[in-house]
């Protein structure tokens, strides 16, 4: 029998370890989603779409930045044309919008509520369908119990949910697969020439159940999400940006 090396021991050890958490891995690295060296701090490196996703927010600008980051995430999650809903009672996300990340609009139903609590209910209720690929919630406050219940809909139906905090009065524990913090950053020109470049986000993935938190820059260019290499040129741009805000 061919003997295992140190690392094999270990990558077996922990794929066993989260077994018997319950955590459900793929078998091969086919499931990615395109998310680049984010992805790599997941367990199994692959994005968990078995699980509740949070995304906090202390602004509007960083809620608008989020809400351009989660449409390139469901540009990738509806690829076989896949349909998700958007349930808020303000709508942060301007519809047409999600075009530019490569969402067709009529694969988004919009659910809107006028009142939170029944966001909460509506969620859970639309985490139960199958049929869906993904849910998105913009809620402000949403505390551990709450978020069982959607955690435990998910691991059943198997639809990624992804809820959107703005603002919240507190961040405390929740029961979410992981919870994440994007900001822009300053889009970069080509020398000479005029507009403006592609979006970009700092992403913090602060929590992540059995993988690594960490830190990435993150480009959509292409359809995609590209890892930014920085440049000086765009260290010098991002100072400035800063200087004048």
């Amino acid at each position: 029998m061919k003997q295992e090396s140190k690392d094999e021991t270990i990558g077996r050890l922990k794929r066993d370890l989260l077994r018997w958490q319950g955590v459900a891995m793929p078998e091969s690295h086919t499931e990615r989603i395109g998310l680049g060296p984010i992805e790599d701090a997941f367990p199994g490196e692959v994005f968990p779409s078995f699980g509740v996703h949070e995304f906090i927010s202390g602004s509007r600008e960083d809620s608008a930045a989020t809400s351009g980051f989660i449409g390139g995430l469901l540009s990738r999650l509806t690829t076989d044309n896949g349909v998700c809903l958007w349930i808020s009672t303000s709508r942060l996300l301007f519809p047409p919008s999600v075009r530019a990340f490569g969402v067709a609009p009529d694969r988004v139903i919009f659910v809107d509520i006028a009142r939170e609590r029944d966001v909460l209910w509506a969620t859970e209720e639309a985490l139960k369908c199958s049929g869906l690929v993904a849910v998105v919630a913009e809620l402000q406050e949403m505390d551990f119990v709450q978020s069982r219940r959607l955690q435990l809909a998910v691991e059943k139906s198997r639809v990624v949910g992804l809820i959107l905090r703005c603002n919240p009065r507190l961040v405390g524990s929740t029961a979410c697969a992981a919870r994440w913090r994007i900001r822009s950053l300053p889009s970069l020109l080509e020398d000479g020439l005029p507009g403006i470049g592609f979006p970009r986000w700092e992403v913090d993935l602060l929590k992540v159940r059995n993988g690594n938190p960490g830190c990435w820059q993150l480009e959509w260019s292409e359809g995609r999400f590209i890892p930014v290499v920085p440049t000086r040129q765009a260290r010098n741009r991002f100072v400035q940006m800063k200087k004048i805000s």
